[in-house]
């Protein structure tokens, strides 16, 4: 058997592309950081259409799509991007939606920098396409049509799946077997659906409107939503399984903070990010007291983390009035998981980085209420597990500061309510449901993915264990 190889672009037509490249990526607007200070809306403000237009028109076309490669959820965003430049905005959307459900989202917190851009053939040159913001550009279009394209329904199969949160992950299963013609249920512990895209992420990186828009896209789908309903406490997973369901998908996240396990770390003022946040976001504690939900907040702010969580609790805190606000990571600014864009944006800020550092613990001020941080210097040794180079403490290098408000960005695990109540669900030391590639865990006709078996990842790496899983259950099903 002979293999045929492709033969690629001619030599006259790459000169051709070559020389109608354009690599003047158009910046996306955004409010001045003295302003955005004080608010909590939305930091960047959009692509106009022209814009739009003219970023969509630097696309090539290239015959080997990198770029949908690079994308979790296999976007076919050549095809799109082509609609933009043809000025068929509906039809771009119809081709977004085709494999995603979440676009709006997706194009304003997923990091395409080490996506689908970092496979653009323009980034060679250091120009790559912004996939993400025509992606979020679409998304408002068609909101500000007020229409909503929707994919054809799939005659009913009679199946019906419960999905065991509304994060992105949960959200992306729902949508496509609803799609494929079975019957989904959502179960959800919160009053509202939507999960870590509304307790987690600050409005003015994701505003709240954007995800419940798309909540409601899914349940447009015949997607029926059932909230402040806890499954291990409401309803065990046997009982679902037991009863009208034929699969489970479990999407519950990693909601469990992580500490530093430091003395002092129980006085006051000293928060976890996700009770910090959670607060702010979901409780809107920043709409006080239009919304009674206080979060105390000092003049001396340390975040102590070098994630998105820590950005997004920095540039909170400086939202809610702090004078100085501090982000303290034991590494360097070049081993920070965080987005660079998020990290320039507290930069923009007024947001003080103190790299090479940990604490080693809280002092208080007599009254239970933490005054000041004890820090160890650190330097870099060997790559660890993760691949990043290990912080090792400088012996004698210790140092106090000034701080009347703490706030923990660690990471989190799982909360262990579903695995405490399934003794037949394997899970790992870490606490993470164990699957296989597509989803699978060790319990019959129970399907997992998100937070709860990575961890913590982004939300477009969520969307894509979503959509293998559904792949793999819709199989399932359709025995």
């Amino acid at each position: 058997m002979t293999e045929t190889k492709d033969p690629g672009p001619s030599r006259e037509e790459t000169e051709k592309k070559k020389g109608r490249m354009n690599l003047n990526r158009v910046e996306m607007p955004k409010q001045e950081p003295e302003d955005r200070r004080r608010n909590f809306d939305e930091v960047a403000t959009g692509y106009t259409y022209e814009m739009a237009m003219e970023e969509a028109s630097r696309c090539i076309q290239c015959k080997k799509r990198n770029c949908q490669q690079g994308c979790p959820v296999n976007i076919d965003i050549p095809d799109f991007i082509k609609h933009l430049q043809d000025g068929n905005i509906e039809a771009a959307s119809r081709v977004l939606k085709a494999k995603t459900s979440l676009p709006g989202i997706c194009g304003r917190v997923c990091p395409q920098e080490l996506q689908c851009e970092n496979s653009c053939t323009l980034n060679k040159k250091g120009a790559p396409v912004a996939i993400g913001r025509l992606e979020r550009f679409i998304a408002d279009w068609e909101r500000s049509q007020g229409a909503v394209s929707t994919p054809e329904i799939a005659p009913s199969t009679g199946k019906c799946v419960a999905v065991v949160g509304t994060g992105p992950s949960g959200l992306t299963v729902a949508s496509d077997l609803a799609i494929r013609g079975h019957q989904v249920t959502m179960f959800e512990a919160l009053h509202v659906a939507g999960g870590v895209l509304m307790y987690g992420i600050p409005e003015f990186r994701l505003p709240k409107e954007i995800v419940q828009r798309e909540v409601q896209y899914v349940a447009s789908l015949g997607v029926d939503i059932q909230l402040d309903t806890v499954i291990g406490i409401n309803y065990s997973l046997d009982e679902l399984l037991n009863t009208k369901y034929h699969a489970v998908y479990l999407a519950t996240g990693a909601g469990l903070p992580q500490f530093l396990r430091v003395p002092g770390e129980n006085l006051n003022m000293v928060y976890s990010a996700n009770e910090f946040l959670t607060r702010t976001n979901l409780m809107k504690a920043y709409l006080y007291p239009e919304y009674a939900t206080p979060v105390k907040m000092g003049k001396k702010v340390a975040v102590i983390g070098g994630g998105n969580v820590a950005m997004d609790s920095a540039r909170c805190a400086v939202r809610l009035g702090a004078q100085e606000v501090y982000v303290v990571y034991r590494r360097t600014r070049q081993e920070m998981p965080a987005r660079l864009e998020e990290v320039e944006n507290a930069e923009e800020e007024g947001i003080h980085f103190h790299f090479l550092c940990n604490p080693t613990g809280f002092i208080s001020d007599g009254r239970n209420n933490v005054s000041a941080m004890e820090l160890i210097r650190m330097k870099l040794g060997e790559p660890d597990a993760s691949g990043r180079r290990r912080p090792v403490p400088i012996e004698g290098s210790e140092y106090t500061m000034d701080v009347d408000t703490v706030i923990v960005s660690l990471g989190t695990s799982p909360n262990p309510l579903i695995s405490s109540t399934t003794p037949d669900l394997e899970t790992s030391r870490w606490g993470t449901v164990v699957t296989d590639e597509r989803g699978k865990t060790s319990k019959a006709r129970v399907w997992a993915g998100g937070d709860i078996v990575s961890g913590g990842a982004t939300v477009i790496s969520a969307m894509g264990e979503g959509r293998r899983a559904a792949s793999a259950m819709h199989e399932f099903l359709s025995q």
